[in-house]
């Protein structure tokens, strides 16, 4: 509770100093110097909290990111870039570096995932397709951001896709499910882990915004697509944000969609000449294994922000993003040792496990 109680202090603490620093700035960007109100915006899933304000009717967006816990220089680049390549991407207005705080421009509050979710319950395939369609025109724009010019960024390597895959290990199969790992466990896990490692190295590297999905990409009617949240770039796998737009952890859509989808962005990006060439099977076969390491990725944030932030919003989105990995394990007999590990350890008890998370987290 005393923990509790020190972290309201220190956000009420950070939001005044906020509030007086964009006051300080308003001159600068042509407002008044009329008194500056800022009201929370939904966060993510990271240390970064974000507020709007609108003096003289003109939204910005204010954003506390500590210093110590965000690398807001990479953001400032990578926003940089990407407006630079076409994209639509918050305008960076002012940045102060050593308090960690960013004043951008306002791209409005209508998720992509709303607007799929009303189509979807409409039952408005066709739209669907189209949006998609749109996306994919940005994420190839994303990927045609070359290594050593426009920008410089870490590589997506064997070292950081291990380290993703880790999560899920110890957040979930260790936090949420409880499970004592014996040393046969691992090892099945290690091989399996290696396996998705080698497919995305194998794959053409291109510049990766690494968390491309309906949460983070914003509607804005005839502006197209605004996108948030790519802090996190690197050069790694084409794929991975394929997958991570079309077998979306927020929402799901039948397979043969989204196997059609993935074949369309596929000639789309030898059209752009991302790649050279594509064989469809080469292609399905890295895009379903990409599809596998990301998802270990996200069953493992999402646990780790409940049992270390307390933030039990991601919860429920654990089973469907389950439900991918179970399908596609489905699909590659090289996967049969695996996925009876998962039917075994995993699939059983999930409910129960994730319930007793929740009341665990109730009665403390």
């Amino acid at each position: 509770m005393a923990a509790m109680k020190s972290e309201k202090e220190r956000q009420e603490k950070r939001q005044a100093e906020l509030q007086i620093w964009f006051q300080d700035i308003l001159p600068a960007l042509g407002e008044s110097n009329a008194h500056a109100i800022l009201k929370p915006l939904t966060g993510d899933a990271s240390f970064r909290r974000y507020f709007i304000s609108t003096p003289d009717e003109q939204p910005y967006v204010l954003v506390d990111a500590p210093p110590e816990k965000e690398d807001n220089r990479t953001f400032v680049q990578v926003a940089r870039s990407f407006l630079a390549a076409g994209l639509n991407v918050p305008r960076i207005f002012d940045v102060d570096y050593e308090k960690g705080f960013l004043c951008l421009s306002y791209l409005g509050d209508t998720l992509l995932w709303e607007k799929l979710d009303a189509l979807r319950q409409q039952d408005n395939l066709a739209e669907v397709s189209a949006v998609y369609h749109q996306a994919f025109e940005s994420l190839l724009k994303i990927q045609g951001i070359r290594e050593g010019s426009e920008i410089l960024l870490p590589p997506f390597d064997g070292t950081l896709l291990l380290a993703e895959m880790n999560l899920f290990r110890e957040w979930f199969c260790e936090g949420i499910m409880g499970l004592r790992l014996s040393s046969e466990d691992n090892e099945l896990l290690e091989r399996f882990f290696e396996l998705l490692i080698e497919s995305a190295l194998s794959q053409p590297q291109v510049c990766v915004h690494r968390d491309y999905h309906s949460r983070n990409l914003m509607v804005q009617g005839d502006e197209g697509l605004g996108i948030i949240d790519f802090q996190d770039a690197v050069f790694g796998p084409y794929t991975y944000d394929l997958v991570s737009l079309i077998k979306d952890c927020y929402i799901i859509w039948p397979k043969a969609m989204i196997r059609q989808w993935a074949t369309d962005y596929a000639r789309m990006a030898k059209t752009a000449g991302i790649v050279d060439s594509i064989k469809s099977d080469e292609f399905i076969h890295d895009f379903d294994l990409m599809g596998l390491q990301r998802h270990l990725k996200a069953v493992g944030i999402f646990s780790r922000l409940y049992l270390r932030d307390g933030k039990n919003g991601y919860l429920g989105d654990i089973p469907r993003t389950l439900a991918y990995i179970k399908e596609v394990m489905g699909d590659y007999p090289v996967l049969e040792e695996v996925a009876m590990w998962f039917d075994k350890k995993i699939y059983p008890t999930l409910v129960t496990k994730l319930n007793a998370a929740i009341n665990r987290r109730s009665a403390s």
